[in-house]
């Protein structure tokens, strides 16, 4: 069995040794990291290669930051995607690319850890700059599969999407926000449309199964969260996947981050 995990971390430097635990008990041997917020060369790497984990990170500063630890192998890492869209905030700045996909062969598996732009607001700017992130992932996953259709390829990470209504607590409070609009549940769509299916759904029926919550409120006592986070496959993943949770103990507890981990089982 391989088994695959993803998890939005928000900052591993705050949360390495919370990270490790988990992997130990978790037994997992691919976890695909979001948010890691740091450079690469504050990356706390010893922590994993002493539990026999390699490690691809890309970072350029405290925003953003995705790592891919891998104890079957890591092979032709690539940072970014073709055609990943830049973002400059500034009108007449050149965009600059952002640390938000990384790609890596793991014990014959094609993983993508992915941070999904925000969107912000519905008026803001990033909302199209996610857009045109999102369809331009669309338009490269496509063209993988048609090239390597037997390549087992997973497509993870926090999407920063609530895909159907039962993915949010209370659909009200979302609607004049991001997240849910038309325009980012079509290009999630899109994607799964390509070929690649949510592989966990099926596993973590809902409504009211999240994978984050947000620390004001008292949101998760309350179980006011989303299903954000997810695990997509090419059908040759698919036809391999034999179990997936949502850990959401992990949320509990000081220092949790606002993630839990999704957690994909998959035969050799």
């Amino acid at each position: 069995m391989v088994r695959l995990a993803t998890w939005n971390v928000n900052s591993i430097r705050s949360r390495a040794d919370r990270v490790a635990a988990w992997l130990e008990r978790s037994d997992v041997d691919v976890l695909a990291l979001q948010e890691t917020k740091c450079r690469d060369d504050q990356f706390p790497e010893m922590v994993f290669s002493a539990l026999g984990y390699e490690v691809a990170h890309v970072g350029h500063s405290q925003w953003n930051g995705v790592a891919i630890l891998s104890r079957i192998g890591i092979d032709d890492v690539q940072v970014g995607f073709e055609g990943m869209p830049s973002w400059s905030a500034k009108e007449g700045q050149d965009p600059a690319p952002e640390a938000r996909a990384l790609g890596a062969t793991c014990g014959g598996v094609r993983v993508w850890s992915l941070y999904v732009p925000n969107g912000r607001t519905l008026a803001d700017p990033h909302l199209q700059y996610k857009l045109e992130w999102l369809a331009a992932l669309r338009t490269t996953a496509a063209r993988w599969q048609a090239e390597a259709p037997d390549l087992p390829t997973a497509l993870v990470g926090d999407w920063n999407i609530a895909p159907e209504n039962d993915d949010v607590w209370d659909m009200a409070v979302f609607a004049h926000s991001t997240h849910v609009s038309p325009p980012e549940r079509a290009a999630f769509r899109a994607i799964v449309e390509a070929g690649y299916a949510d592989v966990v759904r099926p596993y973590t029926p809902g409504p009211g199964v999240y994978t984050y919550w947000d620390y004001t409120q008292l949101r998760f006592p309350r179980r006011e969260g989303m299903r954000i986070d997810f695990v997509l496959g090419s059908p040759a993943l698919q036809s391999r996947v034999t179990g997936a949770r949502i850990d959401r103990e992990e949320r509990k507890g000081k220092g949790a981050s606002d993630h839990a981990p999704v957690v994909v089982d998959l035969t050799p």
